[in-house]
């Protein structure tokens, strides 16, 4: 949704909604709060103005706004695996808690959300105390913790999960998500991303392997025939889209990783930036590798930050906290970022701009300003979404309303504001309005904008929270217009710039953008008048500086941004949204090149790549610019190459087809060596890290975890395994004498229970069907392959596991939380895991865990957690917010 709370935070950017964390404390008491009344006049009295609902209507509307909004979930995943989870709530979970009767009424079961595609979205409107009072809703509730720990359900608002669903996302395409954390619509656009490739790729093996791994579900076999004419099956069934998520507040962009990496996307990058100023990322350009060529994004959601009036049912403070000003400080930077999204858009591209506000000066208005200034409807076109989700009720967009100003007063135009400031008297309060949040004046060529094509979601349609929605389909290239530079209008008679001061956060990526900007200008000059390579950009050139995008069939030579110098572990200062808002892209910069060497990037190297000894001169002879430090140090991504003797012994150990791409792997670590983890990303993901290196982009995560560095037994025995979560994505292409089969639901259930159960001596047996398979298999990792052949609704999955042979033991490589929310999924089972390796009398051996050099802090405290649980010594419980330095090297147990 669009960013809850309204109260401005440290930097500036508006609410930032969602529920609550988790309490930290240990044993802390129980606390209760006086409840805060459920009125405001100002409020009631601007919205009974501005929606005119009829009378009975009115009340409906009120009434809802008071009362506790629905818990609300989402099943997420593949969508294979989203049904599956979903069946077990259907025919588990929701026959019990029917039968429950409450004051001789039979309680209200949880229900599919009736416009939500395949009844993946549930709410339930139970109240607490009776979800305290009775056992199947405990039950129901452990479920629920249990699959949302592990990543299979998404605790989601519902109209929360509008705005992806409109924004028509196909396989293949390119998304940004400009405004992401924390993270649930950017999770839903992952998925979509990811559309029908489990099918396509299980296709794809049976072609060149003659197997497949598995049988092909009815389920599967729809899901790949729907995606078969949709997705470029040019990467043998892999995913060719691409999702970019990015968020303004670092530590947020980290909780963002948290909550996306759980889907196991090498098809991903996070970012950290400013939405207003996104910088322009290259791409390869394969059709003149000398020039420059800018990623142009299919499908973009701008879910910006707002003052959240629309949350009211579950932000309660907002009915004391709430002003009029508080959506008057944000209408600037929200037109800022949609006309940003506007222009990264290709033709024939579509934005998703929503809210969840209610107020038309973040809704309607910016929509309305933006298409102004990116040339009009013949631009940007108003979509009609109105035949989607038909089951949603909603309400058409306003064409006209007013607005109130701090003081309460409200205005009907923009005209009557210039003529009262003619005649104030001393002492109005000051209130900064501007003229693009009133509608467009009669004359203009937007002045019949379709507004009524948005999308109002209120609280009493639906029992929801408040929402605003809309689609813009760019019909082509434009010119972006200057941001106005009328002076905004304060009721006391004094006048603010529209702009305010010019700061020089965001000079940087102003000045990459100019780049973007000059290589379409340059299209249009003559030959010889044409920027030479070897010479900069000059920031004067162009005044105003507009913001436009490059027309991909024609993109001349840009010059390079100047070197960038090393720069010691601290972390850019954040850009604060205060004061960049008031440092529009539209102004010249000065002192670009300065600012551009400033930044701290990234650095992406691949395994060829060296730097010139004149850059190399360059970094020595520039200083070093202090900065605040805000969060952990990136680490650098370095591509590996393919010939690379870790990767070609992996490739060797597990006799991984060449059908798998080996030029895809990288690592994060100042050596560019595999010294604890390896990632894998998609093609385009490698490329766009490998382009941007000392761009200033700032890449805070990209690639999935494919291989995690083990003590092995012996020497012959590869010493990295498969990491659980990119199991997934390999298993398919290791080859079968590193494979075991297992296909009893029962044998399943002992691996899961035991860690470490022993297979010396003849304990191999008790593992019924695969007990030979793991007797005779070599040590080390493997993959245990879990097929079905029954025909039990609970275990139905084929799933691909991480498996690890010792001397004596086995061990199935997953976290505890994975294997306690698996048996309470497959088995309805709460048994406690048991250590087999701490019994009385077990022969152990000492393995030292080293500490981590990856770069991707969060990420990697996680891992450190995983060995640990895996192991059997970690503790009970994830901290996913902790802040990790250096993690200690630690003593984990292993089966002799």
């Amino acid at each position: 949704m669009g960013r809850g709370k309204f109260k401005k935070n440290k930097g500036g950017r508006g609410g930032r909604g969602g529920g609550g964390g988790r309490d930290g404390g240990a044993h802390r008491p129980y606390q209760t709060y006086p409840e805060v009344p459920k009125e405001n006049a100002k409020f009631e009295q601007y919205y009974d103005l501005l929606l005119n609902l009829p009378e009975d209507e009115k009340v409906e509307f009120w009434a809802a706004l008071r009362r506790e909004l629905p818990n609300s979930f989402r099943f997420c995943g593949s969508k294979g695996h989203a049904l599956a989870v979903r069946r077990l709530l259907q025919t588990r979970y929701i026959p019990e808690i029917t039968r429950i009767s409450h004051d001789g009424v039979l309680v209200e079961a949880p229900k599919a959300v009736p416009w939500y595609p395949d009844s993946l979205a549930w709410w339930m409107t139970t109240p607490k105390n009776v979800i305290r009072k009775f056992p199947p809703f405990s039950k129901f509730q452990k479920f629920l913790v249990s699959e949302t720990s592990v990543g299979n359900i998404s605790r989601q608002e519902v109209v929360s999960m509008i705005p992806p669903l409109l924004m028509d996302l196909k396989p293949g395409m390119v998304v940004l998500d400009l405004c992401a954390a924390p993270g649930s619509k950017a999770a839903q656009l992952l998925e979509m991303v990811h559309r029908g490739e489990e099918a396509r790729i299980k296709q794809v093996i049976k072609t060149f392997s003659g197997t497949i791994n598995g049988p092909v579900k009815t389920e599967d076999e729809q899901e790949l025939e729907a995606a078969r004419l949709e997705a470029d099956p040019s990467d043998d069934g892999r995913a060719t889209g691409l999702l970019i998520a990015n968020d303004a507040d670092y530590k947020r962009s980290h909780m963002l990783i948290h909550q996306l990496k759980r889907l196991s996307s090498p098809n991903m990058i996070v970012t950290n930036h400013d939405a207003t100023m996104y910088p322009p990322i290259r791409v390869p350009n394969l059709e003149d590798p000398s020039k420059p060529k800018y990623l142009k994004f299919d499908r973009i959601l701008a879910d910006v930050p707002c003052s959240g009036d629309g949350t009211l049912r579950k932000n309660v403070n907002l009915w004391k906290d709430w002003t009029p000003g508080s959506a008057l400080g944000l209408h600037i930077t929200q037109v800022r970022i949609l006309v940003r999204a506007l222009q990264m858009l290709k033709p024939g591209g579509r934005v998703v701009y929503s809210t969840c506000s209610m107020n038309p000066i973040e809704n309607e208005s910016v929509v309305a300003a933006a298409i102004e200034r990116c040339g009009g409807p013949e631009k940007i076109e108003i979509l009609d979404c109105s035949d989607q989700l038909p089951l949603l009720k909603r309400k058409p967009g306003l064409k006209k309303w007013q607005i109130m100003d701090k003081t309460g007063r409200v205005w009907d135009s923009w005209k009557e504001i210039e003529e009262h400031t003619q005649t104030l008297p001393d002492g109005i309060t000051p209130s900064r309005l501007a003229e693009t949040m009133f509608p467009i004046a009669e004359g203009s060529d937007c002045y019949d904008l379709p507004l009524d094509r948005c999308m109002r979601v209120y609280a009493h349609q639906q029992d929801t929270g408040g929402f605003f929605i809309t689609a813009l389909h760019k019909k082509a290239e434009f010119k972006a217009k200057p941001e106005d530079k009328k002076p905004q209008v304060a009721t006391d008679g004094t006048t603010n710039g529209a702009n305010g001061t010019n700061g020089t956060n965001g000079a940087n990526t102003a000045k990459r953008v100019l780049e973007e900007d000059q290589t379409e200008e340059q299209t249009s000059e003559p030959e010889g008048k044409k920027r030479k390579v070897s010479e900069e950009p000059i920031a004067g050139d162009v005044a105003p500086l507009e913001v436009e995008p490059v027309v991909p069939e024609a993109e001349p030579v840009v010059p390079e941004a100047a070197p960038v110098p090393e720069v010691k572990p601290e972390v850019e200062s954040e850009v604060k949204p205060e004061e960049t808002a008031e440092t529009t892209v539209d102004e010249p910069i000065a002192d670009a090149e300065t600012t551009e060497a400033a930044a701290v990037t990234p650095k992406v190297e691949t395994p060829s790549s060296e730097a010139p000894k004149a850059s190399q001169q360059v970094q020595q002879d520039r200083p070093e610019r202090k900065r605040k430090q805000e969060g952990p140090y990136e680490e650098p991504f370095k591509f590996l190459n393919p010939d690379n003797e870790v990767i070609k012994n992996v490739a060797s150990f597990y006799n991984i087809s060449t059908r798998f791409p080996s030029d895809r792997y990288m690592v994060r670590n100042a050596t560019g060596e595999p010294a604890k983890a390896i990632y894998y990303t998609s093609a385009l993901v490698r490329d766009i890290l490998t382009l941007n290196e000392g761009r200033g982009l700032k890449f805070i995560h990209g690639g999935v975890k494919m291989y995690v560095k083990q003590d092995s037994p012996s020497a012959d025995v590869c010493r990295w395994r498969i990491q659980s979560e990119g199991m997934p994505i390999l298993h398919g292409y290791v080859g079968e004498e590193r494979v075991v089969v297992l296909k009893n639901k029962e044998t399943l259930r002992k691996l899961l229970v035991e860690m470490f159960p022993k297979i010396a001596s003849g304990e191999w047996a008790r593992l019924d069907e695969v007990g030979e398979r793991v007797r005779d298999i070599g040590l080390g990792c493997c993959v245990l392959r879990v097929e079905p052949d029954g025909d039990e609704p609970d275990f139905s999955e084929t799933m691909a596991l991480p498996l690890w042979k010792s001397f004596h033991s086995l061990n199935l490589m997953l976290p505890k939380e994975d294997r306690s929310a698996m048996l309470l999924r497959i088995y309805n089972d709460t048994t406690p895991l048991i250590n087999m390796g701490l019994k009385k009398g077990a022969k152990t051996e000492e393995v030292v865990v080293p500490a981590e050099e990856d770069g991707d802090a969060d990420a990697e405290a996680d891992e450190v957690k995983d060995e640990d649980e895996v192991m059997g010594n970690g503790a009970e419980t994830h901290e996913a917010e902790r802040q990790v330095e250096e993690p200690a090297a630690a003593k984990v147990e292993v089966q002799a």
